[in-house]
């Protein structure tokens, strides 16, 4: 059996002329059977299939499939049939709602009193057919099964059978109520009797030293605590009540322009919706703009952390998978996990996950966990699935209520544990207006192309393009999927192919990520380090900034409000109202200011943004360590410098390699000067680069980068001061940089409170361990000790030269020379 659009409908299937008809009745209720019963005596199967041979009724059970059809000698043509129930249309749409379910039953599935008044109602039922197929075909297509039946062994066969009728009618039932109802059924049991999967279990049992018995069952619980059983009904009520929440509080502002051609991928590919993690209401924002273009649901995966009553229950029936934050070492679940995976690919249905791992507490996105990608990837390798289309989305908010416990957890606060309290909490928090969510798609990358470009071994050669993205290897699979463990430089391949895929990704999402009018001028606040502007100062400084982002034609919002004094006091005041900018009002005019400990939420959304400008603020730096050289060669100097301050962020940004990214700085650079070519002479920068940067109208480095410098001088520092001999207590390292980030703050030798950030120095410790500065020296070797020690003192050295190059740029800030 296989898709088919639909019994009762227009589609009028013709098959050829078959022996025997088996009518597969799915049934639940006397009303059913009566209204198949009638219309299969009117002449249903011969009106929608073409056939006049005499038909058997035979329920939709194993138990009544194995008794009655899978030891037939002769060859019937086997067809699902059952009755669906539709709701009420209301403005062109079928969905419950609260008011159906008032009347105390489900119009999807309503009580026996009700089918027989909807019975005379019309549009209110349909008899549905899905895909027939003949006996032999579904022998055909189970042969394991079916071998097993000449052994007298008849129930697989007969599950088999069952699961591929009800799948032919649920797809039968999408061509009616839409595709933004795909519900999964039967998927544990499914699973369970994959022959493959069950000799992989055997396997994992032989590697433990556990039962086959004991390890089946293990899986058989991980698989019932993992597998999202979706009721349509629930998904109705669900987006009925959750939507107000979102809906009163931002406006959405999504681009809908490709979605119809994703629409018509999702009819041969799976999707994987792939967003950016800013809040806990992304998934319900990205799930309403899906819907409103008759998506099906995603299967979203998220962290068990959220399973708690009743969010638990309620959202595993709207398709949210809970995985376990960490598996350890637990083999079985691990397997359970990479086989559900690769079902709902092979199934095509839709999934959604958050492949930063947890909300960014910065606002920008964060380095990728590469776990899950891994267990995708395997699907395609293993040619569980043909392809799988991988859909970068971009969530930008203008406000967001919950930043205020973001900000916390980011000078060493503790996370509230998620429970029933704090979603009181947390949806109180958002009854205040926000201004926009913008939704925006990035290009879909194909699995299979892309995991062959970058030297999947199983797919292509590999590429000697080597990483630029230097990142911890990935954890997850190091087997195939079949048991076998891989080779050492076979895994390594597979496993450099998933980071650059991930790269791709994040990429993907950054192209499409909207500049904000909150972005814009919280980078303007932020850069003027305490001093307070007027309108008109604001204005001032934010003018140039625009034309530039004209002139890249960078993705916006509505930026246009910044142009205008009136526009521009409605988004201030609107911070204001969010306690992130303060307003003075007792002078000649209203002055605005970042509000005193809101420093981490100004730069939340000033970061959202920061991508688009980094490589202005490196060619600023650039340009500056060039013109401090005492040699004649400065440009030399100046591209030197580039590649170290690209190599210093490869842990906050995404940079491409090193061709690309000397094409991209060129280009900035051509953006500053357009005759810049004809102003190099004999390696240097030209005379009048100076004059030409300062011209410009802003300067970006201490705007955009300061922050991440200076959380990386507290890591530097620290680590200078430690024995060399002492091994690193990460998260008390991690507590450390904080207290003495906030001394240090006090003592003005860091520039703003959001240099205080445990993210931040958590990026800068990866760092310090990508450059050696961490694994202590254990053995009896002065000289080895002196030169870790001298090294980490040259890591900060190193940096407080960045820092003083910074101040200088932010004194050639156009914004800070006229008010110094």
């Amino acid at each position: 059996m296989i898709e088919h659009h639909g019994g009762s409908t227009a589609h009028i299937q013709r098959v050829s002329a078959p022996g025997s008809v088996v009518a597969l009745v799915d049934a639940a209720s006397a009303v059913e059977r009566e209204v198949i019963g009638s219309w299969l005596a009117e002449g249903g199967i011969a009106a929608e299939f073409g056939t006049t041979a005499p038909i058997t009724q035979l329920d939709l059970d194993a138990g009544a499939v194995a008794g009655r059809l899978v030891g037939r000698t002769d060859d019937p043509l086997v067809v699902p049939v059952r009755v669906l129930w539709l709701p009420a249309e209301r403005d062109g749409v079928r969905r419950i709602t609260f008011a159906d379910m008032a009347l105390l039953t489900n119009p999807r599935k309503p009580n026996r009193l009700a089918q027989r008044k909807l019975v005379g109602e019309p549009n209110r039922h349909v008899v549905l057919t899905g895909q027939p197929a003949l006996l032999s075909e579904l022998r055909t297509n189970n042969p394991e099964a079916a071998a097993l039946v000449a052994k007298g062994t008849t129930e697989p066969f007969a599950r088999a059978i069952v699961r591929a009728a009800v799948v032919a009618l649920e797809r039968a039932e999408r061509t009616i109520i839409g595709d933004r109802y795909k519900v999964p059924r039967l998927v544990a049991e499914e699973i369970l009797d994959s022959p493959a999967f069950e000799r992989r279990l055997e396997l994992i049992a032989d590697q433990i030293g556990a039962s086959p018995h004991e390890v089946y069952h293990r899986a058989e619980k991980a698989l019932n605590e993992l597998v999202a059983a979706q009721s349509r009904l629930v998904s109705d009520l669900f987006t009925q009540a959750m939507r107000p929440i979102h809906a009163s509080t931002w406006k959405v502002d999504s681009d809908d322009s490709g979605l119809a051609a994703l629409r018509d991928l999702n009819r041969r590919y799976p999707l994987v919706f792939l967003p950016s993690h800013r809040s806990y209401v992304d998934a319900f924002v990205l799930g309403d703009v899906l819907a409103r273009n008759d998506f099906p649901p995603n299967h979203v995966i998220g962290g068990a952390n959220l399973s708690f009553w009743p969010m638990g229950p309620i959202a595993r029936r709207t398709g949210t998978v809970f995985i376990r934050r960490s598996f350890g070492d637990d083999e079985v679940y691990k397997a359970v996990v990479e086989e559900y995976f690769a079902y709902l690919l092979a199934k095509r249905f839709n999934m959604e996950w958050y492949f930063e791992g947890g909300r960014t507490r910065t606002g920008k996105l964060r380095p990728p966990r590469y776990g899950l990608l891994n267990y995708l990837a395997a699907a395609v390798r293993a040619d569980r699935v043909e392809d799988v289309m991988l859909v970068p989305v971009s969530i930008t908010y203008e406000r967001l209520n919950e930043l205020g416990a973001i900000a916390t957890e980011q000078v060493g606060g503790k996370k509230r544990p998620e429970g029933l309290a704090w979603l009181a909490r947390y949806v109180r928090s958002q009854q205040h207006s926000a201004g926009h969510v913008y939704v925006r798609f990035g290009a879909p990358l194909s699995a299979r192309d892309r995991l062959a470009a970058h030297g999947d071994p199983l797919t292509t050669p590999p590429l000697t393009i080597p990483l630029h993205r230097t990142e911890p290897a990935p954890t997850g699979l190091t087997e195939t999927g079949h048991g076998e463990p891989e080779k050492p430089e076979v895994a390594e391949l597979e496993r450099k192919a998933v980071q650059r895929l991930a790269f791709e990704i994040a990429v993907g999402i950054n192209a499409v990520t909207p500049i904000t009018v909150n972005a814009l001028v919280t980078l303007a606040l932020l850069g003027v380090h305490e001093r307070a502007l007027t309108l008109g100062e604001v204005r001032t400084v934010l003018a140039p900034v625009l034309g530039y982002i004209e002139k890249r034609d960078l993705p916006r919002g509505e930026l246009t409000a910044l142009r205008d004094d009136q526009g521009l006091a409605v988004v201030l005041e609107q911070l204001s109202l969010a306690k992130v900018v303060t307003v003075y009002r007792g002078g000649l005019e209203p002055v605005y200011s970042i509000e005193a400990g809101a420093h981490l939420e100004a730069a939340f959304y000033r970061n959202s943004a920061v991508h688009w400008f980094v490589n202005r603020a490196i060619l600023e730096l650039s340009i500056l360590a060039a013109l401090d050289s005492d040699g004649a060669d400065q440009l030399s100097t100046g591209w030197d410098e580039a590649f170290r301050l690209r190599d210093l962020l490869k842990f906050e940004f995404f940079f491409p390699e090193r061709a690309e990214f000397a094409e991209q700085m060129t280009a900035e650079m051509l953006l500053l000067d357009p005759e810049w070519h004809s102003h190099t002479r004999e390696n240097t920068l030209g005379s009048d680069v100076m004059a030409v940067l300062t011209d410009s109208g802003f300067m970006m480095a201490h705007r955009v980068l300061r922050s991440f410098f200076d959380a990386q001088l507290v890591v530097a520092e620290r680590l200078a001061a430690r024995d060399p001999e002492v091994e690193l207590d990460r998260k008390q390292f991690i507590a450390e940089c904080v207290s003495v980030g906030k001394q240090m703050m006090l003592q003005q030798r860091l520039h703003s409170p959001e240099s205080v950030s445990t993210e931040l120095f958590t990026s800068a410790l990866k760092l310090a361990g990508n450059y050696g500065l961490l694994e202590p020296v254990s053995d009896d070797s002065a000289k080895r000790r002196a030169d870790l020690t001298e090294r980490r003192v040259e890591f900060a050295e190193r940096l407080r030269t960045i820092g003083a190059r910074i101040s200088q740029a932010a004194a050639l800030d156009p914004s800070n020379r006229e008010n110094r």
